[in-house]
């Protein structure tokens, strides 16, 4: 495949026709228009649907701008960084956090990731939803828990688990009495907790007095003795230690880990890279008590 044609090609689809990409990068529209032509007889294929006034992707030529668009910015940022001596981090780097994180540890992390790459523009979004980072444009996703995609590798660099915590001055009931409970969200459907303690195994019945979007505010819901509430430890560690908040058991279910995924099919820049680095000299150990703690500074 011409790399050139395929580099106009892509300029031509970011702009969203020959003259606006003419306009912005000073090439020739008569070349972008050649270039792009040879394109789609070289790999017999529409890439665009033409009309009188308007220029469309077709679904093929979408799925090569979306595949090949990251791949030839690398190869730009690869090839600047080799002329410059060094292949040091630098330009737009696109993360999606989970809510949770983001609230807790993700302001400190970008802003010390920023000082040490000064080069580097971090943008980080929050989202708990499984974001499309090819359609969407994210470099490094940051998720709990994630379903297998083959298409994404990445590492583990945190790990937690969920525990039943609640103020003092709510009374357990008994085992066939149904707990007032704090849930997140409205998704929150469960109508009881599987429990683990010293003592074996049980299971918890609740009712759901409140519901929150966030794991924060079922916390302080639950310091304020509206009911018992699911939580990471990470997040109530401190307040199990402290007395304001007692355990009353580990939820019966896979450890919870956070996950550092990125595209398989790319190369890994040397921002992305950088950034993993952060991450694991931030959590070396990569338990809940290095997030608690980092929270607490």
């Amino acid at each position: 495949m011409d790399l050139l044609a395929l580099s106009d090609f892509n300029l031509v689809a970011r702009h969203g026709g020959f003259g606006r990409a003419a306009r912005a990068t000073g090439r020739p529209k008569a070349t972008l228009s050649r270039r792009v032509a040879e394109l789609e007889r070289s790999l017999n294929l529409r890439l665009f649907e033409r009309g009188a006034r308007t220029l469309k992707l077709t679904e093929e030529g979408r799925a090569l701008y979306e595949r090949t668009g990251s791949l030839l910015s690398e190869l730009d940022e690869t090839a600047a960084d080799i002329a410059s001596g060094g292949a040091r981090p630098r330009g737009r780097l696109r993360i999606s956090a989970p809510l949770f994180f983001a609230q807790t540890a993700m302001g400190k992390l970008a802003a010390g990731f920023a000082l040490e790459h000064p080069e580097v523009r971090l943008e980080v979004t929050t989202e708990d939803r499984a974001v499309d980072m090819i359609e969407e444009g994210y470099d490094l996703v940051i998720r709990v828990n994630p379903a297998v995609d083959e298409s994404l590798i990445g590492r583990i660099f945190l790990h937690d688990r969920l525990v039943v915590v609640a103020s003092p001055q709510l009374v357990k009931p008994a085992a066939n009495v149904a707990v007032p409970a704090v849930v997140r969200g409205p998704g929150d459907r469960d109508i009881s907790w599987h429990l683990t303690s010293p003592t074996g195994r049980s299971c918890m019945t609740i009712d759901p007095v409140l519901s929150l979007s966030s794991l924060v505010m079922v916390r302080d819901a639950v310091l304020a003795g509206v009911g018992a509430g699911r939580l990471p430890v990470s997040l109530v560690g401190e307040d199990m230690r402290a007395g304001t908040l007692l355990h009353w058991g580990d939820i019966d279910a896979a450890p919870v880990a956070l996950w550092a995924l990125y595209p398989s099919r790319r190369l890994l820049s040397a921002r992305v890279s950088a950034f993993l680095d952060y991450l694991r000299r931030a959590f070396p150990h990569g338990a809940p008590e290095e997030l608690a703690a980092y929270m607490a500074r």
